[in-house]
């Protein structure tokens, strides 16, 4: 913060301008007195309240009264003055963000092999604007950690240079859930199981251009399940998804091959422009989870991601598409993921907005789902013959679907038949013709009346809580 001398004829204008006692008002030029502490029209230095109407020599002004004040370079809120400190390039050296700044993601910043970011409860990360190879992300390369431990209190937020979030507040007041693309994402890699096509070891993260070795994911030549990439608990990702190239946006938080070792909960994300929170491969346990109004799929898994992902809530907006979106192994590897006890709010204006789409062989369990709010003649959709297969075979399974206002026959089960009408339990599937029946495991209920989902009480802390109440 600058401090600025008043000179000895700004000091005696200013004390026969803006201090007087007689009764006539001051000239027009000078609106306000000495006491305020407020840098008013016409005086040419900081008023800091001096005794006697005296002005004061030198610019005082504290961060304390959350003005931005004269030459002030950081930003004053809520008594804290924060530096707002730029971040581009690879992070070289074990690092620590503190709450007491605003850093600010210039481009792609990448942890460096070997190295630990640690943030501080309350921290915020904003990303600037910018598309393509301007994209700005946060990444977690291999052999790197995150340790960003926010707490209910002071949640870690990431959020767009254009949030007008200020140190020591949760929110903003510029933008809301509908505010998407403003910036990158985080990205965490490792080194867990991956499914990958022609069997390779590795592969290049979605967002990131290819010639970034930096996102490269997957075991290499040294495959480690228990990998530990960190930890990440109570952080709220808002207004990310920027465009890298045609048809390929950041997600919100994008997890390739994340071991078991890594630590993953009470993670929200508002307003991506496409995925909430995806799954490439991996082993990690992720659980409180939240996504609200993502532009394209909220919980999405790929190339055989084994773990567990319990007690999340999914709220779409107009521009969602499915709430999950499941693929399976690409390559010979194999490896099943459970979903469950989720609740799922569908929306009553997107134009796809689906509770889910099976895809790819998907292989796995979901199960304990509370479904609401979703349009009549939405499903979930079992969309190619592996997956038939898979469900017949019983390496795609589903449990305790509850569903508030739907006709049964949406969720009709797709059964593969051969010409005489049997089932076909034949592990290769050639030009099927897909038969409905009912489905067994969802059952109608009225909204309160449901005894699965998620547990909301978690979710408290959340911007979508603060904004929503998280009541329908």
């Amino acid at each position: 913060m600058k401090k600025l001398l008043l000179s000895a004829l700004a000091i005696g204008a200013l004390a026969f301008t803006s201090c007087t006692n007689d009764d006539e008002p001051p000239i027009a030029e000078v609106v306000a007195t000495c006491n305020d502490g407020i840098q008013n029209q016409g005086e040419t230095g900081v008023d800091c309240g001096g005794p006697n109407c005296q002005p004061c020599t030198e610019a005082t002004a504290t961060c304390e009264d959350g003005i931005q004040n004269g030459d002030e370079t950081g930003v004053d809120v809520g008594g804290s003055c924060a530096d707002i400190i730029t971040v581009s390039g690879e992070i070289t050296a074990d690092t620590t963000w503190t709450a007491d700044n605003i850093y600010l993601l210039a481009g792609k910043v990448v942890v460096g092999v070997g190295k630990t970011l640690t943030i501080e409860p309350g921290t915020i990360i904003k990303g600037k604007a910018g598309s393509g190879s301007l994209a700005s992300a946060l990444i977690v390369q291999r052999g790197s950690k995150i340790m960003a431990v926010g707490t209910a209190e002071k949640p870690i937020i990431f959020t767009a240079e254009e949030d007008n979030i200020g140190i020591g507040q949760t929110a903003g007041t510029n933008l809301d859930e509908t505010a998407r693309g403003k910036w990158g994402g985080l990205i965490v890699l490792g080194r867990a199981t991956g499914s990958f096509k022609n069997d390779v070891t590795e592969v290049q993260i979605e967002g990131i251009p290819a010639d970034d070795t930096f996102g490269l994911y997957g075991p290499g030549d040294a495959l480690n399940d228990d990998d530990n990439s960190g930890e990440l608990e109570y952080i709220s990702i808002r207004h990310g998804g920027a465009l890298i190239g045609e048809g390929n946006e950041i997600n919100g938080l994008t997890l390739g091959s994340v071991g078991r070792g890594t630590k993953i909960n009470h993670i929200e994300v508002v307003g991506n422009v496409d995925d909430g929170i995806e799954f490439f491969g991996g082993t990690v346990d992720a659980s409180n989870l939240v996504v609200w109004a993502q532009g394209d799929d909220a919980l999405d898994i790929d190339q055989a991601y084994s773990g567990t992902i319990d007690n999340a809530l999914v709220v779409s907006g107009e521009a969602s598409d499915h709430a999950f979106e499941i693929d399976g192994p690409e390559g010979s590897t194999t490896g099943s993921f459970t979903l469950q006890n989720t609740t799922i709010v569908g929306s009553s204006t997107a134009a796809d907005g689906e509770y889910a789409d099976y895809r790819s062989n998907a292989m796995g369990t979901t199960k304990n789902i509370y479904a609401i709010g979703f349009q009549t003649g939405k499903d979930v959709e079992l969309d190619a013959n592996d997956v038939a297969q898979n469900f017949l075979d019983g390496k795609l399974t589903f449990e305790a679907w509850q569903i508030v206002g739907f006709n049964n026959s949406i969720f009709a089960e797709k059964v593969l038949k051969d010409d005489a009408g049997n089932d076909l339990q034949s592990t290769i599937i050639l030009d099927p013709t897909f038969t409905e029946r009912a489905a067994t495991w969802t059952t109608q209920v009225t909204a309160g009346a449901q005894t699965v989902g998620a547990d909301l009480s978690v979710f408290t802390w959340t911007y979508a809580y603060a904004k929503t109440g998280l009541s329908f």
